[in-house]
């Protein structure tokens, strides 16, 4: 499900924002950071707003910090949504379907093995969640995040086959805390699937990416959930 949530606060795209630089993996444009004598990969697929959002970045450059190399694919092909009146956001995402995602994800994810990399964890933002949780199968990722999941389905999460965090927030009309809570139950029941499910209280949809960097308590609780992904990959990605 998606809804006014998925396009508030939109960030000021910056395309020189981060401290990687961009590079063409599996045919899109992608911002990269982290050794490239890495062995370990991280693969983040954004929101609607695509891979120049500077929080998106600043959260890549942390991931890299810690010793992973970090991919951000340009999904959007340099078409990340915008509010357009001549435009509607639905008529935006039949250009911009998670299946077309999944579907170009795939040659990334095998030019980030062509580059010595062993073991990926990816994680998905709202629209990417869904993107994310179709390739957390062993042949794509070793572990994947879910970060405030737009258009999951139960369904999805039936078929996950690698370890699995879904952060989900309190105030959430695309994945309310009920459905995160119905994700918790179908993983508690696949105990070959290593999960964590944590719903953050007080915050709203998109807060993981989509946070004002001016409010203590926003940066307070992005920084939560960031360091919550990054013990996951840490501990199922190596």
């Amino acid at each position: 499900m998606a809804g006014p949530q998925c396009c508030a606060n939109p960030p000021n795209l910056n395309p020189g924002s981060g401290v990687g630089h961009v590079e063409e993996l599996g045919g899109l444009k992608t911002y990269v950071n982290g050794s490239s004598q890495s062995k370990l990969g991280v693969l983040l697929v954004s929101d609607i707003f695509g891979y120049e959002a500077p929080n998106l970045r600043k959260l890549a450059d942390k991931i890299a910090a810690v010793g992973f190399y970090v991919a951000v694919p340009d999904f959007f092909y340099g078409d990340p949504y915008e509010p357009n009146p001549e435009k509607p956001f639905q008529a935006w995402l039949k250009d911009h379907g998670a299946d077309k995602g999944f579907d170009d994800a795939k040659p990334v994810i095998q030019d980030l093995k062509s580059k010595g990399i062993t073991a990926i964890g990816a994680v998905g933002f709202c629209w990417g969640a869904k993107v994310v949780v179709q390739l957390a199968k062993v042949e794509f990722i070793n572990a994947a995040v879910l970060c405030h999941p737009s258009f999951v389905t139960p369904d999805d999460i039936k078929v996950v086959e690698v370890p699995i965090a879904v952060l989900g927030a309190e105030i959430d009309h695309s994945s309310p805390p009920a459905l995160v809570k119905q994700f918790e139950e179908i993983l508690s029941a696949k105990p070959e699937v290593d999960a964590f499910v944590k719903i953050f209280p007080k915050v709203s949809h998109g807060w993981t990416v989509r946070y004002n960097i001016e409010d203590t308590e926003a940066v307070r609780c992005a920084d939560e959930a960031h360091q919550n992904l990054l013990e996951w990959f840490v501990k199922y990605v190596k």
